[in-house]
């Protein structure tokens, strides 16, 4: 029989897990919050999940990977994208995760809420004029 670590299925969660900052174990090694998948019936791998705090910071790594720059030297307009996709992803339920978003930009905490508070209205702008209301954006 194969090694855990040569079974195709593992190949293929691989890198699931290791975007989400997760790590891989063998099974007998389980605690009791971490997640153990089986193959056939049989126990194949267990997966120790990070603490939400670890995923903001393995998510901001991996931004900052996409855009091959330190996050701090993107022009303004993709810094506002990257709160848009860290908003999406729930960085901002994270204790101290506007602070955190924040020092990784190189901004202020007052300028990531003005950037969540932007697409907010931005939508609420949207939403009105889909329904036909007549409302146009004059931004």
């Amino acid at each position: 029989m194969t090694e855990p670590g040569d079974h195709p299925f593992v190949a293929a969660i691989k890198p699931l897990v290791d975007a989400m900052g997760g790590e891989l174990m063998d099974p007998s090694l389980a605690q009791p919050d971490d997640v153990v998948l089986a193959w056939e019936g049989q126990d194949l791998l267990a997966v120790r999940l990070p603490q939400l705090s670890d995923s903001l910071d393995h998510i901001l790594a991996a931004l900052e990977r996409r855009h091959g720059v330190p996050l701090a030297q993107l022009d303004r307009k993709s810094k506002q994208d990257v709160v848009r996709i860290l908003e999406a992803r729930g960085a901002f339920s994270v204790r101290h995760g506007v602070e955190t978003v924040a020092g990784a930009l190189g901004v202020s905490r007052f300028t990531v809420y003005n950037y969540l508070n932007r697409d907010s209205n931005t939508a609420k702008g949207s939403g009105a004029t889909a329904k036909g209301s007549g409302a146009t954006n004059q931004e």
